[in-house]
């Protein structure tokens, strides 16, 4: 043993090529685990920070809205833990004076160190929809500004006018609504509202300002005029109604001022600038001073993690964390399936090998070849030869296994009901006998199916061929099933094109298409529909048995002419006959010189299509 153990290459080795493999493993799965883990953790770290300061900016947008909507904050508390419990953030709002207003953590929690913003709608540079940053009030305070119902219905009515009016010259559209109400017609192209469509098309309505909306203007210039004339100013200056957007008709006005005419008194050079931010100031001021009421106080706003008064810390998503545990999962099962597969590879050969070689002769297994080597050509010769003993055995064992099960059903149905008349539980009636009668009609079938079969495998079948018209055959067929389809409540009907003849033995032919349409009415629905069909072609008649019923899985369809074959594996009688009646069709067509063929489409139906030898219509030879 000991020089035919030397003879072995190194690489060879059962033991050598194990530790290879499974180093190879090692190393592949800790690169694998170091990559995704800092691939993972650097993305996630990233896409949490970015939420969470996602989550900050919609969280003070959120507040900043419902200040810039409401007079106090008497109703916040729903909204803080609303935002509280989307984000999981602890959010705290306090006076300036840090008097608390709401807060999402437990009562006597300590605020933060310090805030993270400051809650005031009339000074903001946080929101970011268009106008916040040009008059540091959030937009959504509208206060007097706001339409009535009527005005609304209005002015909506005349920003559908314009919008009509720009799309007869091509301009593409959109109207939207301010907070106030206020409804601005927007065109898709910022510079398609210009030239010969704007002059049509503005007719000044919608830059008009409304009643509410002059009375709250003149209310401004009012607050502002003592500002103005301290600041050397004309107070009647006048604010121009209008956007200033290019694109867009009909907005509430931005509430800067936009002289008309020269301002009196204002020689020097850059004179007129000054004074222009002098009046923007006075306009701000007095404007802020007009909204005041209608917003909340101000308030400090402070954000922490959950309990945690601390500053904001990243935390690992569940999404993230549960890919990270299942890649880690995933690198293990790899490993350890890898490693079993090398080792079973290895030794397989030799186990099975010693296993079938311990084993009576006739129940020799096949031994997996997973090796090139000697003893992968010992275990080719090896199932070589249990092949052919299996393959016989098997032919064998389900043939009586199969005949016995079809012979079983009905004996053990007769034998039942004989032992229950015969000890006097059930009066042989003529319900009784009938069911007897029907499971001995069973029992003849299929002793009838099988001679046929052995028939047919022996050459020993007869057909008494002659001349059959087609057209004929088929009505026979269909009237001897008529009843059973109607009980199903399934449609037969027959098709012939022209009026082909068959050279055939006419009862074993009925007896093939009786199969097929036995077949197809058992798996048709009811309102479903079987047709006959006939016609001609060359040499040949195709006769073609269609339904409209469950159809068969294309990888089924290979075994439909096989022996006690069925789709329902439980070989139930309600779902399936014996498993001989698609095999004798096969068999009595091939003897008939032509061909048996099945195609389905899966909730569709199924077509059988047999080809069999014309015949020349007697009187035409």
């Amino acid at each position: 043993m000991n020089p035919a153990r030397t003879r072995i290459p190194l690489r060879k080795r059962l033991l050598v090529r194990l530790l290879i493999a499974s180093v190879l493993i090692a190393v592949c799965s800790v690169a694998a685990t170091a990559w995704l883990a800092v691939t993972t953790t650097t993305r996630a770290l990233r896409e949490e920070q970015g939420q969470a300061l996602a989550d900050d900016m919609d969280i003070l947008a959120r507040l900043s809205g419902y200040a810039a909507t409401h007079p106090d904050w008497t109703d916040v508390e729903a909204t803080v833990r609303e935002l509280s419990a989307r984000t999981g953030r602890r959010i705290a709002l306090t006076t300036a004076d840090r008097r608390p207003l709401a807060d999402s953590a437990p009562r006597g929690t300590s605020l933060p160190p310090s805030a993270a913003a400051t809650v005031d709608p009339l000074r903001t540079d946080t929101y970011s929809e268009p106008g916040a940053q040009l008059s540091g009030t959030d937009p959504r305070v509208v206060g007097p500004y706001r339409l009535t119902p009527l005005e609304r219905t209005k002015l909506d009515a005349v920003a559908r006018a314009r919008q009509r009016c720009l799309s007869r010259y091509g301009v593409d559209t959109t109207v939207t609504h301010t907070p106030s109400g206020r409804p601005v017609v927007t065109a898709s192209d910022s510079t398609a509202v210009s030239g010969y469509a704007f002059d049509e098309c503005a007719d000044g309505q919608l830059d008009t300002p409304a009643p509410t909306e002059e009375k709250a203007l003149t209310a401004l210039q009012d607050r502002a005029g003592g500002c103005l004339t301290r600041a050397g100013l004309d107070p009647d200056i006048p604010l121009v109604f209008g956007t200033g957007v290019p694109g867009a008709s009909g907005r509430a006005p931005t509430l800067a001022p936009v002289f008309a005419k020269a301002v009196d008194g204002i020689d020097r050079p850059g004179d007129g600038k000054a004074a222009l931010r002098a009046a923007q100031t006075c306009f701000e001021t007095a404007r802020r001073a007009q909204l005041d009421p209608y917003v909340a106080p101000v308030a400090e706003l402070f954000l922490g993690v959950g309990d945690d008064l601390a500053a904001p810390r990243w935390v690992m998503s569940p999404a993230n964390k549960a890919k990270v545990a299942g890649a880690a999962g995933l690198v293990l099962a790899v490993t350890v399936a890898v490693t079993a597969v090398v080792a079973t590879r290895l030794v397989r050969p030799l186990r099975a090998l010693t296993e079938a070689a311990g084993q009576p002769p006739d129940r020799h297994a096949r031994v997996p070849v997973t090796t090139q080597d000697e003893t992968g050509i010992l275990a080719e010769a090896f199932n070589d030869l249990a092949e052919r003993r299996e393959r016989l055995e098997a032919q064998r064992k389900a043939l009586v296994s199969d005949v016995a099960h079809e012979l079983r059903s009905p004996l053990t149905n007769i034998r039942g009901w004989l032992e229950v008349t015969r000890d006097g539980l059930v009066e042989p009636d003529t319900e009784l006998l009938g069911a007897l009668h029907e499971e001995a009609l069973i029992l003849q079938r299929v002793i009838d199916d099988l001679r046929d079969l052995a028939a047919a495998d022996a050459g020993t079948l007869r057909l008494h061929r002659e001349p059959v018209p087609a057209d004929d055959l088929l009505a026979q067929v269909a009237a001897a099933h008529r009843v059973a389809a109607d009980a199903a409540g399934v449609r037969l009907r027959t098709e012939t094109e022209g009026v082909p003849w068959l050279d055939a033995d006419p009862v074993r032919l009925r007896q093939a298409l009786g199969n097929l349409v036995t077949n197809a009415v058992r798996h048709t629905p009811p309102d479903g529909t079987v047709t006959l069909t006939a016609r001609g072609d060359g040499d040949r008649v195709v006769l073609e048995v269609a339904d409209t019923g469950t159809g068969i899985a294309a990888e089924d369809l290979p075994h439909v002419f096989e022996r006690f074959w069925r789709a329902e594996k439980s070989r139930s009688r309600r779902t399936g006959g014996s498993g001989l009646g698609l095999p004798i069709v096969r068999h009595l067509t091939v003897a008939h010189g032509g061909t048996a063929q099945a195609t389905s489409t899966p909730g569709t139906g199924s077509v059988f299509t047999l080809r069999l030898p014309a015949a020349t219509p007697p009187g035409d030879g």
